[in-house]
């Protein structure tokens, strides 16, 4: 059975590191999706708007499967990967790392450079809050009012959650639960009569 655990931190987490001048700080944060990621790395542009580079490295997914690099003028391979690299050895995921660069006037060459982006993400990731996630599914369910009984038995055994509720002519619950326990629980809910479900895209 495909896990649906991952890995990822709880808030957002800085770590520094110096070196013959430059300065790298590196910010971690939890993300949910490509627009949390354009939302981040353009703040931080702005934030640091005197800072030479701005490199980054982003895993996405519980499969860890979407993920990106980018060195930002930087020589290829120097910054993206090594902070990707920080990501991976962590097995984290629905993660981003920024890491800003400030020049002090000596180059530090690629194996210096490597250490130095490599370094201020593994100090980010150091002081942040590494925590387990479960993949959830959301779902509508729409029954009568004779069914309520029966829905929400499997609703408590299943400890199953709520998110909202509308009571009228007929009954509309949202639920969501473990995906790896979608089979058992949707093949319970369909044995109801006259229960309709219907998956919600939860962004």
């Amino acid at each position: 059975m495909e896990s649906d655990i991952y890995r990822t931190i709880s808030a957002p987490s800085e770590g520094i590191y110096k070196e013959k001048g430059s300065r790298f700080i590196a910010n971690a944060y939890p993300v949910a999706g490509n627009e949390d990621i354009r939302h981040l790395t353009e703040k931080i542009r702005k934030e640091r708007h005197d800072a030479r580079h701005h490199c980054f490295a982003y895993m996405l997914g519980h499969k860890r499967d979407n993920w990106r690099v980018n060195d930002d003028g930087e020589p290829s391979g120097t910054a993206g990967k090594p902070i990707l690299g920080q990501i991976n050895t962590r097995e984290l995921t629905n993660t981003l790392i920024i890491v800003s660069r400030y020049f002090g006037g000596t180059l530090l060459g690629v194996s210096g450079l490597i250490n130095a982006y490599r370094t201020a993400s593994a100090e980010a990731l150091t002081n942040a809050d590494i925590v387990e996630r479960t993949v959830r599914e959301y779902y509508e369910l729409s029954f009568p009012y004779v069914s309520m009984n029966d829905v929400m038995k499997i609703l408590k055994e299943e400890d199953i959650r709520q998110s909202g509720q509308d009571f009228g002519l007929s009954c509309v619950i949202m639920v969501d639960f473990r995906v790896s326990l979608k089979e058992r629980i949707l093949a319970r809910l369909a044995r109801i009569e006259d229960l309709k479900y219907k998956f919600l895209e939860i962004q």
